[in-house]
């Protein structure tokens, strides 16, 4: 029996009945059966084992893939199984996933009354080399669950068994590799030989399943590499991070602190802080009030009933503070800003000549994050987020939905970041009712209405299942900081429920109540985690107009101290930032300590630059650009704050 099979440039082959994913691969090129990972036949990803029964879709999946990556380090988490069993024979297995940040897998495990070392580590690797080199093929064997329930009862495996509960009747998929059998849906590589490179980086505890009243489990980090090149490149890049690290250079810098007494995730910000917020809030204050932006203040609580009404209580308890009780009612901290705006926009009629309506606020939300999910700026439990909401009609959504891309793009530009994509996330049809509003028709039509504006913008996106908001599809921005680390910077949302659930309307050219379709979206994100993301991006070298120590003057002697003052003063008056370092140090000193303060000028002034009326100009990281008068210095500085130029 023939059957066929499609490929993605649309091409048809025919093949037997039965061929497997690798021997279509293979009757393409050598080269790309000696390449490909995984496949993914009709939109699922499956080994290259798998035979294919019927006429199919097919698309090979290799390393340079995020699928390929995924699979390869799932795989890699099996190997590293196998070897900590090897060393750990009493070694019992919780999960073991691929990450994408930080790049790699992990596994978490029972040692039981074991402790794992630095030099466990290193014989762990070395095993693992051993093993991978053995060109082990991993194979899949689908059996009775209840096989399965028997086959872990055997191994005293709590954690698997625990699995197995979870799971269906039916058959279940075990994966063997050299002497290590674990329970996995997979899919995996071809076999170990494809691990060429290998490291463990850390070692962690968990809790098993997050609970804090569960066993703490002890959790193996590594990444693994189809060559030694690729690898020593991925550690170079680990030590690149390690000196942009926005929890280190947000201390160093003053920009953020966290206090015991005020409560994790709860991040006090510095003068210097302060400042860089203040100027990101000008930036999108700006640019929103050209895009006719309105802006509006709302209070940090509300009474639990503006919740239940929104569906985020039900949808989303377990993210919020619980209840504060006063008077009978029940009291919320806000956890997000768009009940809100929905009961601003109800207070007065409206009509279909005002739509659309964009309401915008840096509001402040609180969401209780667990807090071993807690991480620097990137994950916390106070967040003030560049929100809007807008209220449109049918007809408006594309304009509206394509112009806050627009301004994501502006934004690009402004802070220097070259690659970025969209993630559209799509709704399960499965899960309607449950984790989604359940009105079918609308989650097809409103996905349909983005996927068409993204298209049609030529914006860079992929779509991902099952990550939608409960009441309708978004789009989740994904951004690259300069060295190559990837962010969630914010969200565009698409609501279709919102409106209803509060009964929203306006006036339609009919003079028929009309309800709004409405867009959520936050392009700069949170304050938070965009600061985290710059400090990161910039390696706390902010550009001139967002740098809190924009420019330091360093006197090489006390006696020009007058003429350095007077300077300042003029500095300051033309709305520059600027500190005088005062200090009885000689000006190398100086120079370096104001490099390494991330100043993006340093004036020196001696007794020629007095005498003139100038100061030598040195730019962070350029070194001397020449001597300049005053005037002149503050007129660069005017047009490069203006501006908001980058550091080139």
């Amino acid at each position: 029996m023939s059957i066929q099979i499609t490929f993605p440039d649309g091409n048809v082959r025919q093949y037997d009945a039965g061929v497997t994913a690798l021997d279509v691969a293979r009757s393409i090129s050598e080269g790309l059966a000696r390449n490909v990972l995984v496949a993914n036949i009709n939109g699922q990803l499956r080994d290259l084992t798998t035979a294919i029964t019927m006429d199919a879709t097919i698309n090979f999946v290799k390393w340079d893939d995020e699928d390929g990556k995924s699979t390869f380090w799932h795989s890699s988490a099996h190997l590293m199984a196998e070897a900590v069993e090897e060393l750990f024979p009493e070694a019992k297995f919780w999960v073991g996933p691929p990450l994408k940040s930080p790049a790699g897998f992990y596994y978490d495990i029972d040692l039981g009354d074991k402790k794992i070392s630095e030099d466990d580590l290193l014989k762990l690797e070395a095993l693992m080399k051993d093993k991978a080199k053995a060109n082990s093929a991993y194979i899949r064997k689908e059996i009775p669950k209840a096989e399965a329930v028997a086959y872990f009862t055997e191994k005293g495996d709590q954690y698997k068994l625990d699995l197995l509960t979870n799971l269906e009747d039916g058959n279940i998929s075990l994966y063997t590799q050299g002497g290590f059998t674990d329970l996995c849906r997979g899919p995996h590589i071809p076999n170990t030989g494809l691990i060429k490179a290998i490291k463990l980086t850390n070692i962690a505890g968990a809790y098993w399943k997050g609970d804090v009243n569960n066993k703490q489990l002890t959790r193996i980090y590594g990444v693994t590499f189809p060559s030694q090149k690729e690898l020593d490149a991925h550690l170079a890049l680990l030590e690149e991070a390690k000196k942009r690290d926005h929890r280190k250079l947000g201390k160093e810098l003053g920009i953020f602190t966290f206090n015991d007494d005020i409560g994790q995730g709860l991040p006090l910000w510095m003068p210097n802080g302060a400042i860089v917020i203040e100027e990101l809030e000008r930036l999108a204050k700006e640019t929103e009030d050209d895009a006719d932006y309105k802006r509006v203040v709302t209070p940090h609580i509300a009474k639990e009933n503006l919740y239940l009404t929104s569906g985020h209580l039900p949808y989303y308890a377990d993210s919020m503070y619980p209840p504060m009780e006063l008077d009978g009612e029940k009291y919320y901290l806000k956890a997000m800003n768009c009940p809100h705006h929905h009961k601003i926009f109800d207070a007065e009629h409206r009509s279909y000549k005002e739509l659309p309506l964009r309401l915008a606020e840096y509001g402040t939300c609180y969401r209780y994050e667990q807090s071993g999910e807690l991480f620097g700026l990137m994950r916390v439990r106070c967040l003030h987020m560049n929100d809007a909401h807008i209220y449109c009609t049918r007809e408006q959504f594309a304009q509206e939905f394509r112009a806050v891309n627009e301004m994501y793009i502006k934004y690009f530009k402004i802070f220097g970041v070259e690659k970025y994509v969209m993630r559209l996330s799509l709704h399960d049809p499965a899960k309607l009712g449950k984790k989604y509003i359940d009105e079918p028709e609308l989650w097809l039509e409103t996905e349909q209405m983005v996927r068409e504006v993204l298209i049609e913008s030529n914006i860079p996106f992929v779509e991902v299942q099952d990550e939608g908001a409960f009441y309708g599809p978004k789009i989740d921005v994904q951004i690259w900081s300069a060295i190559g680390r990837e962010f969630t910077l914010a969200t565009n949302q698409v609501d279709f429920a919102q409106g209803r659930r509060f009964k929203l309307s306006f006036t339609n050219a009919n003079n028929e109540p009309e309800v709004p379709l409405i867009i959520h979206r936050a392009p700069l994100g949170t304050h938070e985690r965009f600061i985290g993301f710059l400090l990161e991006h910039y390696a706390g070298k902010f550009p001139l107009w967002l740098n809190p120590r924009q420019v330091t003057i360093l006197p090489i002697s006390d006696k020009f101290m007058d003429y350095c003052k007077d300077v300042q003063k003029r500095l300051k008056k033309a709305g520059i930032r600027v500190a005088i370092d005062d200090r009885n140090e000689k000006i190398g000193k100086k120079i370096r300590e104001a490099e390494l303060g991330r100043s993006s000028y340093m004036l020196v002034i001696g007794e020629k630059e007095m005498t003139e009326g100038k100061a030598a100009v040195r730019k962070q990281g350029k070194g001397d650009i020449g001597v300049k008068t005053i005037e002149e210095i503050i007129t660069d500085f005017k047009y490069e704050i203006e501006e908001r130029l980058s550091n080139e």
